[in-house]
């Protein structure tokens, strides 16, 4: 019985040490489990502290992206290059030293009447005493000389006008009242008008879309203004006027412009959302569409600004716009630019410094003070022609590219925060970055593109929306020949008023090559309605 006992006693011994080992075990991998836990944790509060930090500069602090590296000449605040700003005091004779700076500032002479344009029409009054005549002798006084005791602008409304075109027939009555001779009528013929059985005048057109599309004014506003000339309208028949003119005139200037873009080597690509309340691909007017800009480069000629508007983002739509297109491509990193025959991308270095700059911590400041060096040279290099431009980033501008590359892929940026985002945004485009390198008409960010579309932009926030598709693309057309004619130092309503004129009464749908005749930069254009 004994040695019985002492048997069980052993087995509940060896149980204990065995279920002591399982709970010792599973404590430990509990423990791991909450270590690993409490590490995403971390890093989830490190990220969303670094997104508060961020949303909460955004709502209270500067909202410009500009530093001192991007000041002209490099000049920046005297404090923040000054250490001695910042630096502990110095005693005994280290304070003694003395900085000296020498600031230049620009004097600017501005005459009181440089606010009106020259070449106005001038009407002079004069004023005389009520009376010339001496008050102590009473003889007639001589006038000495007169001065102007000042200047001011006088408006003078629009008005309304009823033009009507009469056709005059004539005819012969000698070979009338002869019966060997044919009846001789000649008629005149009045021009073709620019929409047929419309009022609408080239005048009145030029007008309506200059005003939509240059002083951002929506058509249903515009409604009470032609009221008070003595239009009586609304805003369904100038919407309608819009996408006809748009349509049957405008659209063979944008097609020429847009053969004539895609003859170029270099163009700068950007895109922004819009919306379209009757869609045909069944989504809901809530959903997004999108305004696509395309802008040619400044050494390649004259400069042309194309909009495209479409129902989505996709890759679909820059391939159906540069079909047959062969170059370079300048944008931002968004996926849809990638993997087109024929075409290869640059990207842009002011969204890599945004994203730095973001991440507002000490290395954050490193990438944007790779960035501001780089950009600071491209201010020296911009006036230079594309071979020279070339030359000197090669020799200046590719080792700073090179060492930034190179310390982003030896920092350890790992996780969700922001310096992690910045370096996988920069690492992922490490080719497009370089580009600019080899080519000296490349820019060295998107800012061209992101220019050009803030007129969409303005437009957008007045007009809202656009009823319907037609009326979408009749908006980007109009768009087009505005900011390309504003490119081109071309007067946007004169450029109107010569194609609504001129070209109903042109054969351009046979003849193409009469529309060179009628671009911005052409002689003829420059000529008729150049600033």
């Amino acid at each position: 019985m004994k040695i019985l006992y002492e048997r069980k006693v052993v087995n509940v011994l060896v149980n204990s040490s065995s279920n002591n080992e399982k709970v010792i075990k599973l404590l430990e991998e509990q423990l791991d489990y909450m270590k690993q836990q409490n590490k995403d944790l971390s890093k989830q509060i490190e990220a969303l502290t670094e997104q508060v930090r961020y949303l909460t500069k955004l709502l209270y602090g500067s909202k410009t992206e500009k530093s001192k590296y991007t000041a002209p000449d490099g000049q920046g605040s005297l404090f923040d290059d000054d250490p001695s700003f910042s630096d502990s005091e110095h005693t005994e004779e280290q304070s003694t030293h003395i900085i000296y700076y020498t600031v230049v500032r620009k004097i600017h002479k501005k005459k009181r009447n440089d606010s009106l344009r020259d070449g106005l029409e001038i009407e002079t009054i004069h004023h005389h005493p009520e009376s010339t005549k001496c008050d102590c002798c009473h003889g007639q006084m001589s006038e000495i000389g007169s001065t102007i005791a000042r200047e001011e602008a006088e408006f003078i409304p629009a008005t309304m006008m009823k033009v009507q075109h009469v056709e005059h027939a004539y005819e012969c009555k000698s070979c009338k009242s002869s019966s060997y001779q044919k009846a001789q009528i000649k008629r005149g013929k009045a021009p073709q008008p620019a929409i047929q059985r419309s009022i609408a005048g080239p005048s009145v057109l030029a007008k309506l879309i200059y005003d939509k599309f240059v002083q951002y004014l929506p058509l249903y506003r515009q409604v009470k203004e032609w009221e008070r000339h003595g239009l009586h309208t609304n805003d369904k028949n100038l919407s309608n006027w819009v996408i006809r003119a748009a349509g049957d005139w405008l659209l063979p200037v944008y097609e020429q412009m847009k053969l004539i873009m895609m003859a170029k080597s270099v163009l700068h690509v950007d895109e922004t959302y819009a919306q379209i309340l009757k869609r045909s691909d069944g989504k809901s007017g809530q959903s997004n569409a999108y305004n696509w800009v395309y802008r040619s480069v400044p050494s390649q000629g004259p400069t042309i600004i194309l909009f495209q508007s479409s129902l989505s983002r996709a890759r679909s739509v820059l391939e159906d716009f540069t079909k047959g297109y062969t170059g370079t491509i300048v944008c931002d990193g968004y996926s849809a630019y990638g993997k087109l025959e024929g075409v290869t991308f640059a990207n842009c270095w002011a969204h890599v410094r945004r994203y730095w700059l973001k991440a507002d911590s000490k290395n954050g400041q490193i990438g944007v003070k790779y960035c501001d060096d780089l950009y600071r040279l491209e201010r020296k290099f911009k006036h230079l022609p594309p071979g020279k431009r070339r030359k000197q980033r090669k020799k200046l501008s590719e080792p700073i590219v090179e060492k930034f590359l190179d310390w982003v892929e030896k920092s350890p940026f790992y996780g969700k925060n922001a310096l992690a985002k910045a370096a996988e945004y920069t690492l992922n485009r490490v080719n497009g970055l370089k580009a600019f390198l080899n080519d000296g008409r490349i820019e060295i960010d998107n800012n061209p593109a992101e220019n050009a579309i803030r007129p969409n932009v303005i437009g957008r926030k007045n007009w809202l929306f656009s009823v319907s598709e037609a009326g979408a693309k009749a908006n980007a057309i109009c768009l087009s020949i505005a900011e390309t004619a504003k490119a081109n130092g071309v007067d946007f309503y004169q450029y109107l008023m010569k194609l609504m004129t001129d070209l109903p009464n042109l054969d351009i749908h046979r003849n193409l090559e009469i529309l060179n005749q009628y671009m911005p930069w052409s002689k003829n254009i420059q000529a008729a309605c150049g600033k």
